[in-house]
């Protein structure tokens, strides 16, 4: 059912909640009861004076009746139907529900983000946990000083002579070593609460970006008109930003907020809502709308996805040698944070076939492995120069897939060194990606 369709039962609704009966709100807005009926079940249709007047006796305003939910609202219950993992509910009647119940709707909606929150938490904590090279060296240094002191407390309990000189050493091996112990443990328990606190855990000006388009939905409309004085409200708005602690995080999200009104004014949301509706994703129809690249296409599709598309699309970028440089994660497709990216991905795929766009149906491993399609291109930044080699960012469009394809390769979260094997059988080492 249609949204606005169902501005009836929204006035339905709002009637009950008031307590006013139907005879009554007929009355008071001068129509008669059997009419108000037909509007409430959706049989005729409502607008202008008629529908300004209702509001007002029902004490809301008028878009509440005729809009009910906010597309944001929409997507998010979407989100959560599509992770339950069970018999899907009633998507048709997802307006519906928002539409009639936006109290019950928007718990859902808050649950649902809480629970992708607390998620994401564990995901990092267990991340961190298996690839933290901090974190190795401080175990290994911790089990090193354990083994010295168990070692010499051995000799020293289990040899009956030792001569004075040697028990002296021993004995100050023992302080000095159980000395360092207590420094490293209390130095590794420091860390371990640092990484217990999702914002303590920023490690590098490139993860307070994220931490802030995160926050932000990667939703900024404000910033993609383009007036005079964006600039100026632009600046402004990054020096507001708890996440960003860093002069170097609020240089590189200037840069973001920039490269997205960018995008915004060569690709007006209006407008490719419309030219989505009549192509669909059709990556090629788009570009040649707009006359822009593909990886163009890319950012504003995954920016712009949880409002005009029905599911929303990850993002994931990296420059010239592998390292990752900005990530907006889809459920189901987990983005390493602290250990090396699968090589596996078609985003590193492109990244030897510049300006040649890639498609691969994916399955990323695990306990409920998920298809994915991913889409890459790779291309030059920046002006070219005569004897000089270009500077090459790699894109990736992470695209839920409903299910699996036979042909669909298995991709890792994270991944040191893998085999890879080409179409003609023959195993090859993969190149080694190092991640953030």
């Amino acid at each position: 059912m249609a949204r606005d369709t169902l501005t009836g039962s929204r006035i339905r609704e709002r009637r009950a909640m008031s307590g006013m009966r139907q005879s009554e709100l007929a009355r008071e807005v001068g129509i008669s009861a059997s009419y108000l009926n037909l509007i409430e079940h959706n049989r005729r249709r409502i607008g202008g004076k008629l529908l300004v007047d209702i509001a007002q006796v029902l004490g809301v305003e008028p878009s509440l009746l005729s809009e009910g939910a906010e597309a944001a609202m929409i997507a998010t219950l979407r989100e959560a139907a599509a992770g339950t993992g069970r018999a899907q509910p009633e998507l048709d009647r997802i307006d519906e529900f928002a539409g009639r119940f936006p109290g019950w709707a928007e718990l859902v909606v808050e649950n649902h983000r809480r629970i992708a929150s607390l998620e994401r938490v564990a995901a990092t904590l267990t991340d961190r946990l298996t690839h933290d090279p901090h974190l190795a060296t401080s175990m290994h240094e911790v089990l090193t000083m354990v083994t010295a002191i168990r070692s010499t407390a051995s000799i020293l309990a289990e040899t009956q002579e030792i001569e004075p000189e040697w028990e002296k050493r021993f004995q100050r091996n023992l302080n000095e070593d159980s000395r360092r112990l207590a420094e490293s443990t209390q130095q590794l328990v420091s860390y371990l609460d640092g990484a217990g606190d999702v914002g303590a855990s920023l490690t590098s000006p490139m993860e307070e970006v994220e931490a802030m388009l995160a926050a932000h939905r990667y939703h900024f409309p404000q910033f993609e008109e383009a007036d005079a004085e964006a600039q100026l409200d632009l600046e402004a708005f990054i020096a507001e930003q708890p996440q960003l602690t860093s002069q170097g995080a609020r240089d590189l999200a200037l840069a973001a907020l920039r490269q997205l009104r960018a995008d915004a004014r060569v690709m007006p949301r209006d407008e490719l809502s419309g030219v989505l509706e009549q192509h669909g994703m059709e990556f090629t129809q788009i570009m040649q709308h707009f006359r822009v690249s593909m990886a163009t296409v890319f950012r504003r599709l995954a920016i712009l996805s949880d409002t005009l598309l029905p599911q929303s699309l990850g993002l994931v970028m990296c420059d010239g040698s592998g390292t990752l440089m900005l990530r907006k994660p889809v459920e189901g497709f987990p983005v390493p944070r602290f250990s090396a990216a699968c090589p596996k991905w078609p985003l590193f795929q492109a990244l030897n076939r510049p300006l040649r766009p890639i498609r691969q149906e994916v399955t990323v491993t695990g306990r409920e492995a998920r298809p994915f399609e991913c889409f890459a291109v790779t291309e030059a930044i920046g002006t070219a120069a005569f004897n000089e080699d270009p500077l090459y960012h790699s894109y990736m469009l992470v695209v839920p897939m409903e299910r699996a394809v036979a042909q669909a390769r298995e991709v890792g979260s994270s991944c040191r060194v893998c085999p890879s094997v080409d179409c003609e059988g023959r195993r090859e080492p993969s190149i080694l990606i190092q991640g953030l």
